[in-house]
């Protein structure tokens, strides 16, 4: 019995020299050294010592856990954006042989555009001599002093939006236009890089 008395003090002794020596910031600033850490030790960090004062295990602080996160996050992104490069940049490889190949894609990109803008402004010469013909009988029946009608009040409206919208059609193409001839001016660029021509 005595013997296992003897055993029991001797463990908690082992354990006592055995126990952990902590080192924190505390709200003020100031560093502290205990055998247990405060609560608060997960806003400003700690770190758990051997008996020597060297510190063998780190706990973060709060905001040393956010900066962490921010800098994991931007790794995560510029490797999401090097293999989507590195994606387009097999495509591109793979689509194209030829500079030439790549000038015929875009002719053929841009020849859609063309043909709506071609429709565009062949529908707006038609629309707007309608407008031009609707304005002159509204104009000569103010004249006579007259009430326009609602059924010639509502072809004018029509054809008024009509108007505006094949413009916007027309500017529209135009745009996409712009936007086709710069993507395929970057893909021009990138072949050149990846094939050294």
């Amino acid at each position: 019995m005595a013997c296992r008395v003897l055993l029991a003090a001797l463990l908690l002794t082992a354990g006592a020299a055995q126990a952990a020596m902590y080192r924190w910031v505390d709200s003020n600033g100031r560093v502290q050294y205990g055998d247990t850490l405060p609560p608060t030790y997960q806003q400003s960090g700690a770190a758990e010592m051997n008996k020597q004062g060297q510190i063998i295990k780190r706990t973060q602080s709060e905001a040393e856990r956010k900066a962490e996160a921010v800098r994991k996050a931007e790794e995560a992104r510029v490797q999401q954006e090097q293999q989507k490069q590195a994606q387009s940049d097999r495509a591109l490889t793979s689509t194209y042989t030829t500079e030439a190949e790549i000038d015929l894609a875009r002719d053929r990109a841009l020849e859609h555009h063309k043909l709506a803008i071609n429709g565009a402004k062949i529908r707006s010469v038609a629309v707007d001599a309608n407008l031009a013909e609707l304005n002159e009988r509204i104009a000569m029946i103010e004249k006579a002093g007259r009430k326009v009608g609602s059924g010639l009040q509502g072809q004018l409206d029509q054809a008024t939006r009509e108007s505006l919208e094949l413009k916007r059609t027309i500017l529209a193409n135009e745009e996409a236009m712009q936007k086709v001839r710069e993507k395929y001016a970057a893909d021009k660029a990138r072949f050149r890089e990846l094939t050294g021509k």
